[in-house]
């Protein structure tokens, strides 16, 4: 049986993203509506702020923050893989099922094939993001 989206998945949402310290992490689709204690647990883990959409480094991870409306989902991947280090993963971050601008998970699978990634996990982040992780097709 699998674990329901709506259980946490480990005792921290920064161990579910298996981030470290010492990682740089880009943020794309930061807005009001974030979760902060997600925010600040990530940080926490790397020691470091998230690094934002115009960072030119490049990142050990990505988080996207997504919801429905938020625009073409497929080219916002895209976009993710920049400064992205090989093998590093996108983790594409959802309001859950039942919330405003709730996701399908078919899109973000066909929006992952369509970017030349592939869906690898989905876990429960906080009580109201669910977070998709992605990885290159190479990996």
């Amino acid at each position: 049986m699998s674990p329901s989206a709506d259980a946490p998945s480990s005792s921290s949402p920064a161990e579910a993203l298996a981030f470290t310290s010492g990682q740089i992490v880009q943020e794309f689709g930061y807005d009001d509506d974030v979760d902060l204690d997600l925010r600040d647990a990530i940080e926490d883990v790397l020691g470091d702020e998230l690094e934002d959409e115009d960072c030119q480094e490049i990142v050990d991870g990505v988080i996207m923050w997504w919801r429905e409306g938020d625009g073409d989902l497929t080219d916002a991947m895209v976009d993710t893989l920049t400064t992205l280090a090989p093998g590093a993963p996108v983790w594409v971050l959802t309001p859950k099922a039942g919330r405003d601008g709730h996701v399908a998970p078919a899109d973000i699978q066909e929006s992952a094939g369509t970017a030349g990634l592939r869906v690898m996990s989905t876990v429960s982040l906080a009580q109201d993001w669910t977070g998709t992780r992605l990885a290159s097709r190479t990996n």
